[in-house]
């Protein structure tokens, strides 16, 4: 996507051909950073203070980080260790794991003194995977927002409600739920993008909001609690959110909120779509709620809030009285049965053991 005139991938390459520079996304909107990770601590900050963030971009930084391990030592002893430290970043995102395993097992098999070129090409492959994911994604996606939009009024667009950041600064490139929503724009259908602040990081307000305005998709920031009261109303024609964590019979894990807006989804008969590429998939979980374990955070992101105040700063500033506590779970399990359809790289499945199996018989 582009920021200004530019282009930007979410992480990449230095120049220097060891480290890697990210988009700091704990300054966004207000100020754009850009900073470079150097060693495998530096990764494991970043991932675990999210200064990247989402599912897929998380799993594409610890394959870096696995690279930049080996460039220090490349023994099985250092790929173990460095595994062990970027797993324990983010506990949620099944994304991460699924990297890490990758790097791990393709590099069992190459002599230790190849190792570290290995890693960095596997790496930059899975970036560009990524990438080519998301996009395939959109495509699929585009199908159903063009169905809905040929049902419409000419020119009247197709009101989409999204929860969370999903878009490209979830991922390399291009985002999951926001990846039709932006093919739709430059096809020149007309939509229309609800965005849920999404407390408690305000990833909706902070991140989607600052991708579309920037993308010109035309989009109002509502609270949380709004999106029910739209759908009663008529004004939301479909819904589309990403995932951390999907299992094989179609749960959803996502960002705290995703459930209840499903609910209100399937009591308003509107669509609500999951958009996820296939490393999303945890295939040895089927029951989300009861296998999946929920990442809670530190109890400060929902007691402060930051932003930019009048003086021009950014500044933090706490919105809860001194001395009550705050329970911050990060994400929440969405049903199956509340589900229309997972929109995946291979094409739209049921949220089902079958309907995934369809798509990727591979995993029978």
């Amino acid at each position: 996507m582009n920021v200004g005139d530019r282009h930007y991938h979410t992480i990449w390459l230095n120049e220097d051909g060891r480290s890697v520079d990210i988009i700091d996304q704990r300054w966004l909107p207000h100020e754009f950073r850009v900073v470079t990770l150097k060693t495998v601590d530096d990764v494991a900050v970043a991932i675990r203070d999210m200064w990247v963030r989402g599912a897929p971009l998380i799993g594409v930084t610890a394959a870096y980080g696995v690279a930049i391990a080996m460039r220090a030592d490349a023994s099985d002893a250092a790929l173990d260790a460095v595994w062990d430290v970027l797993h324990e970043t983010r506990p949620t995102a099944i994304n991460l794991r699924w990297a890490l395993d990758e790097m791990r097992n393709g590099l069992r098999k190459v002599p230790v003194s190849e190792r570290a070129a290995a890693a960095y090409k596997r790496a930059a492959e899975i970036a560009e995977e990524d990438v080519q994911l998301n996009r395939s994604i959109g495509a699929n996606g585009l199908k159903v927002i063009r169905e809905i939009a040929a049902r419409k009024k000419p020119g009247e667009p197709v009101n989409i409600l999204t929860h969370c950041n999903a878009g490209w600064l979830a991922t390399v490139d291009y985002g999951t739920a926001t990846a039709p929503i932006y093919m739709a724009a430059e096809a020149g259908i007309p939509v229309h993008v609800y965005v849920d602040e999404t407390r408690p990081r305000n990833q909706g307000a902070q991140l989607t909001a600052w991708e579309l305005n920037g993308h010109g998709v035309p989009h109002t920031l509502i609270v949380d609690n709004a999106g029910g009261h739209l759908m009663q109303h008529g004004q939301i024609d479909m819904v589309i959110v990403g995932t951390d964590r999907t299992t094989a019979d179609g749960d959803v894990c996502n960002k705290i909120g995703t459930y209840l807006k499903a609910l209100a989804a399937k009591d308003n008969g509107v669509p609500f779509y999951v958009a996820l590429p296939s490393p999303t998939i945890d295939w040895t979980v089927h029951d989300g709620v009861k296998e999946i374990p929920i990442e809670e955070r530190n109890s400060d992101e929902v007691a402060f809030v930051q932003g930019r105040a009048a003086d021009g700063s950014i500044a933090t500033v706490r919105i809860s009285p001194e001395g009550s506590p705050a329970a911050n779970p990060a994400f929440d399990v969405t049903p199956a049965r509340l589900i229309t359809g997972l929109i995946t790289e291979r094409g739209i499945a049921e949220a089902s053991p079958q309907g995934l199996k369809a798509l990727f018989p591979e995993r029978s």
